[in-house]
């Protein structure tokens, strides 16, 4: 776990601190957009790490913790589908990826250590999440298949930024585009 937590935090660390817009948003307070998922995708070494911020509506329709019992199988499944995460980000075989550590953060749900200001402030939830892939040729990677479209009907839009060997990119997909491809 503590190996989890280190690696995910230097990829995403690098990834921030390697973003020239990442500055501007850091000092602006997190915004909270139903139907809106941002996407930090980091390809260093031999790892894509993949760091998720969203409102805890895109993936189960509601913003509290699950109360009756159709919310809570709603809300375990969620997480379950987001555990199998090799499924829903399909990274370019070239790069032959295997998934590593996940670690998801959310109040509601009971998910992870969060932050304070990071969990349900004024009835807003956020289900964050950090998905790690081992590569033998991370740097091959030209695209990622994202199914978050598929799998969570309340998502419509992905905010995406990349930085790679080959550079920086933003990207924003919208249903029904699901690659997130970057390079030149």
């Amino acid at each position: 776990m503590n190996f989890q937590r280190a690696f995910s935090g230097l990829a995403l660390a690098s990834l921030l601190a390697a973003a020239p817009w990442a500055t501007m948003a850091q000092t602006q307070q997190r915004a909270h957009v139903h139907g809106q998922v941002k996407l930090d995708v980091a390809i260093d070494g031999p790892a894509i790490v993949i760091a998720m911020e969203s409102p805890l509506e895109n993936f189960v329709g509601f913003e509290h913790a699950p109360k009756t019992d159709a919310e809570k199988k709603t809300a375990e499944a969620a997480v379950a589908q987001l555990r199998a995460a090799d499924q829903l980000f399909k990274i370019d075989p070239a790069a032959n990826c295997k998934l590593g550590p996940i670690a998801l953060q959310s109040t509601a749900l009971g998910l992870g250590k969060t932050e304070a200001g990071t969990g349900a402030a004024e009835g807003h939830a956020d289900l964050d999440g950090t998905f790690a892939f081992n590569c033998t040729n991370a740097a091959a990677a030209k695209f990622i298949d994202i199914g978050l479209f598929t799998a969570f009907k309340g998502m419509r839009q992905i905010d995406a930024q990349i930085v790679s060997r080959e550079g920086q990119f933003k990207r924003t997909l919208k249903r029904p585009n699901s690659r997130l491809a970057w390079g030149k």
